[in-house]
């Protein structure tokens, strides 16, 4: 069933969200200061290409260094993340309006959790 709602996905919208966090990806990347930031772009581009069936999780406390992720988040979050959420969540209340969109809505608020912190999560 992920299988289908995966296609179904790409096929209505989201090879182009995942057009978008690559290209975006690419451009941080090409900056040595947007290196971190770019990183995450591409893990919410594989995110955003499949994400039925696809999860984030938090990293355990020993593979993470907590301050550094909050002040990278910070940034992230000033420079694009609110409005990448924004984006997220205003599709997500558009798509809900009608009840074959719902499945589709709720994909877009997992991405929306993930657009918001990236650093110290990772892809299950």
């Amino acid at each position: 069933m992920n299988l289908i709602l995966n296609l179904l996905w790409i096929i209505f919208g989201g090879i182009f969200i995942f057009i978008g966090y690559v290209v975006s990806g690419l451009a941080l990347c090409i900056t040595l200061v947007g290196i971190p930031w770019g990183l995450q772009c591409f893990k919410l581009a594989i995110f955003a290409l499949f994400p039925f069936g696809s999860d984030t999780e938090a990293l355990p406390y020993q593979d993470t260094n907590e301050s550094l992720n909050l002040v990278l988040n910070i940034v992230w979050l000033i420079f694009g993340g609110l409005f990448i959420m924004l984006n997220h969540l205003v599709w997500g209340f558009m798509l809900a309006l009608s009840i074959i969109g719902i499945p589709f809505a709720l994909q877009h608020f997992k991405l929306m959790r993930l657009a918001i912190s990236p650093f110290g999560r990772r892809l299950t």
